[in-house]
């Protein structure tokens, strides 16, 4: 096998990287002559992995890929779980979101209702050298909106029906194939489970909870914050073990934010979504999905709008994309099960997205910071660094503006 001419931002990658990247180029069969590396957005974009686009120019035409490349340092690779989150992105890719397509086109779905996915032409799963080579979406008109703004009411309902023909899928696939569906819940790791477990990591999302109090003014809302933070890891390992055993469970995207997102528009108008990022992916109630996009991505104002709407535009798409199945909605996940599951998870929803916030509000030169620490730090000394960094004035106030708006929704819509 001949040895490609890399060339560009490759500082970062191993050789045994190199050999699996050159592995998969050359399965392509493009005769090619030359690959350029280049980074994918800013420094510190990318918490848990390294993201590189390649542009492959051959004799028998070019292709260009993105790759995401697991990092090597320890306090990220410790904190993130990076071994089990490339796992569960890897399975995805290479079996569960085939799978779930494979059952769509057996009944003749129509081609345009199939779950898109950015084809995957290779994943290495093996530790600490983990790789995921993708399709290039931007390729196909594809964008990432500005994850410090809150979503339109037409890009929640994008996602929002991505998530019913994922979560349908799911039940189709149980109902079929109950041994396969189990085979794949097996194998998708709950990240979630494994933090709720980890005495130094709940210290560390602690300690970044007591900082973002410092942003709030309001004694009330600092009451509510201490007291749903206080009991978010028992009650995500006690929901955790009830999913095992809900029927109602799904597959979950996981992770859907707004940075694990892509939307094509024509013109001012939306064409169509896709998630991109399946790190998080598990066994787990379908309400976790949708209250973690909608409280994640969108600010108060669109969600005293739309919020019910929401829900009934969700839940009539899952029907829908059932229909095909001879099944329906009200026979899987009737309407009255997913409010009394909302009911169940709002409190674990709400403390998460207060967590969060510590990471989603960060900008790009933060994150950078974060990231130069962590590569020249141990373990404890990273946690301690983060912990006692000062929140910069531009970030204190999109928290505050976040946390505000969270609090005043969860009240607005009687979820507190």
């Amino acid at each position: 096998m001949a040895q490609h001419n890399f060339e560009g931002d490759v500082g970062n990658l191993n050789e045994h990287q190199i050999q699996f990247i050159n592995k998969v180029i050359e399965e392509q069969g493009l005769s090619v002559k030359k690959v350029v590396f280049q980074p994918v957005g800013k420094a510190g974009d990318n918490f848990v992995a390294n993201v590189k686009r390649i542009n492959i120019e051959g004799e028998n035409g070019s292709l260009k890929m993105v790759v995401k490349i697991a990092s090597q340092n320890e306090f990220v690779r410790q904190s993130t779980n990076t071994g089990i989150s490339f796992n569960n992105e890897n399975f995805m890719y290479t079996e569960v979101l085939p799978k779930l397509v494979s059952l769509q086109k057996a009944a003749g779905v129509p081609e345009e209702e199939h779950l898109r996915y950015a084809k995957c032409f290779g994943a290495l799963s093996e530790a600490p050298n983990e790789v995921v080579m993708l399709e290039d979406l931007n390729e196909s008109e594809f964008i990432m909106l500005d994850k410090f703004k809150s979503l339109s009411d037409e890009c929640v309902r994008s996602i929002l029906k991505n998530f019913a023909t994922l979560h349908s899928l799911s039940y189709v696939l149980k109902t079929k194939e109950p041994e396969t569906y189990n085979q794949f819940t097996t194998k998708l790791i709950n990240l979630w489970d494994i933090l709720a477990r980890n005495p130094v990591l709940t210290q560390q999302f602690a300690n970044g909870t007591i900082m973002l109090l410092s942003v709030l003014d309001n004694d009330e809302h600092k009451n509510i914050v201490r007291s749903k933070i206080e009991k978010i890891f028992e009650l995500m390992l006690q929901l955790s073990e009830n999913a095992l055993t809900d029927e109602s469970s799904v597959i979950q995207q996981g992770d859907a934010w707004t940075n694990n997102m892509m939307f094509k528009f024509k013109g001012q108008n939306l064409v169509e979504s896709i998630m991109i990022d399946y790190q998080g992916s598990k066994n787990g109630n379908p309400v976790m999905d949708l209250l973690f996009m909608i409280f994640n991505c969108t600010d108060h104002e669109t969600r005293s709008k739309h919020y019910y709407d929401w829900l009934d535009y969700y839940h009539s798409e899952l029907d829908r994309s059932l229909s095909y199945f001879d099944l329906s909605a009200d026979s899987v996940y009737p309407r009255r099960k997913l409010d009394a599951d909302i009911k169940k998870y709002k409190e674990l929803l709400f403390a998460i997205s207060i967590m969060l916030t510590n990471i989603f509000t960060r900008n790009t030169e933060e994150a950078a910071e974060m990231m130069e620490t962590l590569n020249n730090t141990s373990f404890d000394e990273a946690i301690e660094v983060l912990a006692n960094t000062e929140i910069p004035k531009d970030t204190a106030a999109r928290a505050k503006k976040r946390i505000t708006g969270i609090i005043e929704s969860f009240i607005e819509l009687g979820l507190i």
